[in-house]
């Protein structure tokens, strides 16, 4: 994968929107609080959901904010021109989201208490996922096609590098206390239990009634009718929603539906060999 991309140590980045900050000397001195929270993903690994479910929370189910305010800018991406910006004039603890790899995080990040939400999801529903999903956005080379883009993603040669190496880099951080795993599969199964976790982990009590709120309010359904959470907003500027599946089905297992069994033997063969340090009980899909 190449053409609208820039090779920073070793890892792919788009480079026309998401223009990342750390080319420079200034990313080194961004600086994080305590009062932080940043949200990690890998990309097509439950993002958007994530930021939807965060904004309701700060608003105690009122669903005003996110109904009137875009998504990139309740929880701004560290990585992009805008958000960097943002971000670096902030005052006071704000979300902010983030597809990097640890490597890239400046120092302050390792100096302060960040609370850092890090979300997983099944790489062979990741797989699929971002085939549709890059496709569709205009500063990012298209895959051919499914076996081509299938190939790209175990060679790490798509945006934000190796999802491996992604997961390896942020493991180690699991027993913080100012780190908290979730999957996009428990999120499925239980979003409202997943939601309690969230607020425990934040120090934030809810009322039953704003916590229905949170859950109805960040479903599938909900977000895809939001324009300010399904992207809408930006369709044939940055994105292609004709061929970009933003939201596309907001469900696990689907790569059952699109991988071939000779892929995902091929898959499944790498992945326990690349995976065989750490446990398993991490990751649900196993």
């Amino acid at each position: 994968m190449s053409g609208e991309n820039k090779r920073v140590n070793g890892v792919l980045f788009p480079t026309v929107v998401f223009t990342p900050a750390f080319m420079t000397e200034e990313w080194h001195n961004f600086l994080f609080t305590d009062e932080d929270v940043l949200l990690l993903a890998y990309p097509k690994s439950g993002t958007n959901w994530m930021v939807e479910i965060l904004s309701l929370i700060r608003s105690k189910g009122d669903p005003k904010w996110i109904q009137s305010v875009p998504l990139w800018e309740r929880s701004p991406w560290i990585e992009t021109d805008n958000g960097y910006k943002v971000l670096n004039d902030k005052k006071g603890p704000c979300f902010m989201s983030s597809h990097l790899p640890i490597q890239y995080l400046p120092k302050s990040f390792f100096n302060a208490k960040v609370k850092v939400i890090y979300v997983i999801r099944n790489p062979r529903d990741v797989i699929v996922s971002g085939h549709f999903f890059w496709k569709g956005l205009k500063y990012v080379q298209e895959a051919e096609s499914m076996e081509q883009y299938f190939d790209w993603f175990l060679e790490g040669n798509v945006p934000y590098g190796s999802w491996f190496d992604h997961i390896h880099g942020w493991m180690p951080m699991r027993d913080r206390e100012n780190f908290l795993l979730l999957s996009y599969e428990e999120l499925k199964r239980d979003t409202r239990s997943s939601v309690q976790k969230i607020c425990r982990f934040l120090g934030v009590e809810l009322e039953p009634e704003a916590l229905d709120s949170v859950v109805e309010n960040s479903s599938f359904k909900a977000m895809k009718e939001n324009k300010m959470s399904n992207y809408s907003i930006l369709d044939g500027v940055a994105i292609d929603l004709k061929t970009s599946a933003m939201m596309r089905k907001g469900v696990s297992g689907d790569w059952k539906n699109h991988l071939t069994v000779a892929q995902a033997e091929t898959f499944d063969e790498i992945y326990q060999e690349k995976m065989k340090d750490l446990p398993p009980e991490l990751f649900p899909w196993d």
